[in-house]
């Protein structure tokens, strides 16, 4: 069997795993990084989901790899495209509501790889694509190897000194038998005021997507087949919804009042074509594009029938084909019955991009997850600690601060059934505590996999945030390497850890907050 060693395995190329990659090749480590896909960047990329991120991202509030990336998307279409005039200091390909950089899955994977070619090229990183974390080898509380499997069968054996696990789902720790939590917590464990009373339900995890994109051409016909779900996600609403799923009814997120969206923009309603729209064809050179580009990842086809994390493989299975019948069958009521403005029914020029994500069925290479398997954490965040009201609006300074992140708490209706919880939460800081499991040694997370709850992993879950925790993971054990002491000795000793922080503030990583209004 082959063997394959390295400073550091990243097991994982979601956005996060890019990240900690990226700060460690250029801090001289060399870096082995697997993905399960042939797509790095994770939920950027391969998931199809345009960056969320807070009111003040063009600022501060990221670290300075965070913001290279994103003047790189932007240099990329200045480069690359014909625009339609000079490309502004915030030229925002898609015009989205969402996101002040929409933007294609593929351009954001060419940044991506650009940023990491003189690696490949110099045998600094190895990346191993359509790759999987199959069998981890420990002794004591440290990990040996990870055992991986490619598309085609090929085992190998990867071996450093220390693994981040940059997986979308936390996939590497039951492999390697660190502590971890699932789903929901209940008041009693955690306190939280938003945390469901009763018991607590590993199986109650957020909604998970499949996206897809999509242009319209009014004078065609571009109707795919009936799904063969149709009759049934056609018919289905969920208890708590207002209406079918397949319509145009959704809800206020933090007042759950019932609202009606506008598809196309027509009036002073809140709109879908534009929401997650990833170009917005005026602003390119006449005739490049046929239409406007934009992703679906709206109420309409979140997933919430089961969760896909710590179930049988054929349970698994059967989740994750239904959640790709729920979206191509909103595309199908789209096209056919979605009633329109003009009393007529159905979009048939609605034209499923399959190019976007170069795959047979047009949907994301991986679904959208919004919820992962969380270490348990020498610090756990709270709600406490990020709620708006909690906090009266005055931001938690967490002495071991590596980053800085800004969301509301934002979950998505669950596998169990329940409603979105959604609420204010003050800019907040990242703790460093909550990537050191509670006994592993040569092990952190890089992802939504960190030491937060089912509450505060609605905030701690979006671009910007992931990039940070992932990038400061990279730059974490490289700090460790260089001299010579493990994450714990460097978290429990005061001087150990402001050394750290001020090499995070050479490479740019922004600990602290000004005063701002949370959001």
């Amino acid at each position: 069997m082959k063997e394959l060693k390295a400073d550091l395995v990243i097991i994982g190329g979601s956005l996060g795993g890019c990240a900690a990659a990226m700060s460690a090749l250029e801090n001289g480590l060399e870096v082995i990084l697997t993905e399960e896909t042939d797509w790095i960047g994770g939920q950027i990329t391969s998931q199809g989901v345009p960056p969320d991120e807070h009111p003040w991202i063009e600022m501060f509030g990221s670290t300075r790899r965070y913001r290279r990336f994103r003047n790189d998307v932007r240099d990329f279409y200045a480069t690359y495209y014909p625009l339609a005039g000079p490309r502004g200091e915030e030229f925002n390909p898609g015009n989205a509501l969402v996101s002040k950089i929409a933007h294609e899955p593929k351009v954001a994977l060419a940044v991506l790889e650009h940023r990491l070619a003189p690696y490949l090229h110099s045998g600094k990183l190895k990346l191993l694509l359509n790759t999987e974390a199959v069998k981890v080898e420990t002794k004591g509380d440290e990990i040996e190897a990870v055992e991986v499997v490619t598309k085609e069968g090929k085992k190998v054996v990867l071996t450093a000194p220390y693994f981040i696990d940059a997986t979308d789902e936390g996939s590497l720790l039951p492999l390697a038998g660190v502590e971890y939590t699932i789903g929901r917590e209940s008041q009693g464990e955690t306190g939280e005021r938003h945390a469901a009373p009763g018991a607590s339900d590993p199986m109650d995890m957020q909604a998970f997507t499949y996206c897809f994109a999509m242009d319209y051409l009014p004078n065609e016909d571009h109707t795919i087949e009936k799904p063969e779900q149709y009759d049934f996600w056609r018919e289905y609403q969920a208890p708590f919804w207002p209406d079918k799923q397949l319509s145009w009814a959704g809800v206020v997120p933090h007042t759950l009042e019932p609202l009606v969206y506008d598809f196309f923009p027509s009036s002073n309603r809140f709109n879908l074509w534009t929401y997650r729209r990833i170009i917005d064809k005026s602003q390119f050179a006449p005739g490049l594009y046929e239409s406007d580009l934009t992703v679906v990842n709206w109420p309409q086809n979140d997933y919430w029938l089961g969760p896909i994390i710590d179930v049988s493989p054929e349970e698994r299975e059967k989740h994750l084909h239904a959640s790709k019948q729920l979206s191509l069958s909103l595309l199908y009521w789209m096209q056919t019955e979605a009633p329109r403005p003009d009393g007529g029914v159905g979009y048939p020029g609605l034209r499923l991009r399959k190019d976007v994500f170069d795959t047979e069925d047009g949907l994301a290479k991986a679904p959208y997850i919004r919820e992962s398997r969380r270490i348990k954490a020498l610090f756990t965040i709270l709600e406490k600690h990020v709620n708006t009201e909690d906090r009266q609006g005055e931001p938690i300074r967490f002495p071991d601060s590596v980053g800085v992140g800004s969301y509301r708490v934002d979950l998505h209706p669950t596998t169990g059934l329940r409603h979105y919880v959604d609420f204010s939460s003050v800019p907040f800081e990242i703790p460093l505590g909550a990537f050191l499991p509670i006994r592993v040694k040569n092990l952190i997370p890089a992802c939504k996999n960190i030491g937060t709850t089912h509450i505060t992993n609605g905030c701690y879950r979006l671009h910007p945030v992931e990039w940070n925790i992932g990038e400061v993971a990279g730059l974490f054990l490289n700090f460790c390497l260089q001299e010579s002491l493990t994450p714990h000795e460097v978290y429990e000793n005061r001087e150990h850890l402001e050394e750290f922080q001020r090499f995070l503030d050479k490479e740019g990583v922004q600990r602290s907050w000004p005063r701002i209004h949370p959001v």
